[in-house]
């Protein structure tokens, strides 16, 4: 964040990464949404972006190139967001995405390190689309998974992040994207000094993912749950396969916030009622003495 006085504080964040769908519209759509993701779990606008693109020499059909850029375009006119421009570069293998500048309130920036104790945990888009990502690598995922998964996948988090400015009483948020849900929660729970408690029942799936999870981790996963299970006290009556959702890393997850219990419900219900499918995971309690930041049961 960069502040000055009489104005709105800047924010600025970049993100992109290698195809994770087949149709090229629909991967600059979800390249856009999760690029804007970060400016908005802060709390603020995302304003101009510029694009980030690699693409091999030969091989990749000038129709598919247009196509990842006019996808994308279209999700930041959506977003309200100006497209300045960008850069291009030749690479063996495909990356698109954006270094996006946003604007947001200084005195109402949130970030991942306020929560405070007896906050409700509340998560607005269901888990599971790296798995179903690496899936469709092997081409073993049904079709109406991938509909699923995309369509979570490019829905902005405007409405999320616009109602919960208005319902109020959010302390703190994060979008939870490579890390998973446990570890970006994990990064919560260090920066605010508190342990958060998520009922592992109460978290949503992507309708259908169970069945692929044991054909379908990726080394992100793997990777996730080597740097956090040493922060995380998982119960062991929860299911292999899903424990292993948990540490699955995301491309445009949804938000992960702390608000105050008292206005927990009234902004589940806001946003459910915005077409948002926010849903209350867990709560936030001082830490722990066994040292673990996050507790699933």
């Amino acid at each position: 964040m960069y502040a000055w006085e009489g104005g709105p504080a800047l924010v600025q964040t970049v993100d992109f990464f290698t195809p994770i769908v087949d149709d090229p519209y629909l991967y600059g759509q979800i390249a856009a949404a999760n690029s804007v993701s970060d400016v908005y779990a802060m709390g603020g606008q995302p304003r101009t972006a510029l694009a980030i693109a690699a693409f091999p020499k030969e091989g990749l059909d000038q129709a598919d190139i247009a196509a990842i850029f006019r996808g994308g375009y279209e999700k930041l006119q959506e977003a309200g967001t100006a497209l300045l421009g960008g850069h291009t570069i030749q690479d063996l293998e495909i990356k698109f995405g954006y270094a996006i500048t946003g604007s947001v309130d200084p005195g109402r920036i949130l970030t991942n390190g306020g929560a405070r104790v007896g906050d409700t945990l509340i998560l607005t888009k269901p888990i599971g689309t790296g798995i179903v990502g690496t899936a469709i690598k092997s081409g073993r995922v049904p079709a109406d998974l991938v509909e699923r998964a995309v369509a979570s996948m490019i829905i902005l988090n405007k409405v999320a992040a616009e109602v919960m400015t208005a319902v109020g009483g959010a302390h703190a948020c994060t979008d939870i994207t490579g890390f998973g849900l446990i570890g970006h929660a994990s990064e919560m729970a260090s920066a605010s000094a508190v342990t958060l408690e998520i009922v592992a029942s109460e978290v949503p799936l992507l309708e259908g993912v169970m069945p692929l999870v044991s054909r379908s981790r990726s080394g992100g996963m793997a990777t996730n749950r080597q740097h956090f299970a040493g922060r995380t006290r998982m119960a062991d009556s929860i299911d292999r396969d899903l424990q292993d959702l948990l540490f699955d890393p995301q491309t445009s997850g949804g938000l992960l916030i702390a608000v105050d219990r008292a206005t927990a419900l009234p902004m589940t219900r806001a946003m459910t009622e915005a077409g948002v499918a926010a849903r209350a995971i867990g709560r936030v309690a001082e830490s722990s003495r066994d040292g673990a930041l996050i507790s699933v049961d």
